[in-house]
């Protein structure tokens, strides 16, 4: 393969509702290439990961734009506590035009080269995303650590300013983590 370009750039104000817009528009298309148009896995107004949801990742963590020879493929959202060094990857999206082309993983490497301090990365992805388990455990290097469903709810489950959103996001979700240190 091709050593490929790319690069981390910190989210601009003037692109947050791009950046919204692509990452719905990646999460949507691979429920539909998993499920077809059904809609039991949507948060709300037919996507599979909300605005609210999005918003709040950018608002509390480090949003990034993933570029590919400069042109935008991609982002994702981290988010960082100095104090453990317990760190978690909240999104991460590659437009699905340029799938299977190494992008999200040389992203990847890019996050941990900036977060060298990182002792722990945590990360969690619906039950379906198959590729996602595929990517963070068999080129990432994550393990999957904890499965929540509805015998074993997750603790921190959609919990934002003390208040418990219930309805949003799939009810069941693998967490991962990778150990650094």
């Amino acid at each position: 393969m091709k050593e490929r370009n790319v690069t981390l750039t910190p989210l601009t104000a003037d692109d947050r509702e791009q950046f919204i817009l692509d990452n719905q528009y990646a999460f949507q298309y691979g429920a539909v290439e998993e499920f077809g148009l059904r809609d039991d896995h949507f948060e709300e107004d037919g996507e599979i990961i909300s605005r609210k949801t999005i918003e709040r990742s950018i608002d509390g963590g480090e949003a990034y734009r993933i570029r590919l020879d400069g042109k935008i493929v991609g982002g994702l959202v981290v988010m960082i506590h100095p104090e453990t060094q317990r760190n978690h990857l909240d999104l991460l999206f590659v437009d699905p035009a340029v799938h299977s082309r190494g992008i999200g993983q040389a992203a990847w490497r890019e996050t941990e080269r900036l977060y060298p301090e990182t002792q722990v990365w945590e990360t969690c992805t619906p039950y379906f995303e198959k590729r996602n388990i595929h990517f963070y455990v068999n080129r990432c290097g994550f393990h999957i650590v904890e499965f929540f469903c509805a015998m074993h709810r997750d603790p921190n489950e959609s919990e934002f300013d003390g208040e418990r959103l219930a309805d949003e996001g799939p009810d069941e979700m693998f967490r991962f983590e990778k150990r650094m240190k």
